[in-house]
């Protein structure tokens, strides 16, 4: 990962933001500190995709053996004059 100082990181936004795009994230850093990342949307969605699908979550979740009625009721409400 290539580091970048704000100002620098600033003044050459547009190469910052094509390295991030081919060589990936690119560091930068405020008063020698690495503060924040730049990084394709690409690489982002993989970060924050979730680890497991749907179906999986349901099949771990504790409340799996739980015997839940999912009946509904056959009420179809109530008559009206109008």
């Amino acid at each position: 990962m290539e580091h970048w100082q704000l100002q620098t990181a600033k003044n050459r936004f547009s190469e910052v933001v094509e390295k991030a795009l081919h060589l990936g994230p690119q560091v930068v850093t405020r008063h020698g500190i690495e503060t924040v990342v730049v990084l394709s949307i690409e690489e982002y969605r993989k970060l924050t995709r979730p680890k497991n699908s749907l179906v999986d979550f349901f099949k771990t979740s504790p409340l799996k053996d739980i015997n839940l009625d999912l009946e509904r009721d056959k009420d179809t409400g109530r008559d009206l004059e109008l």
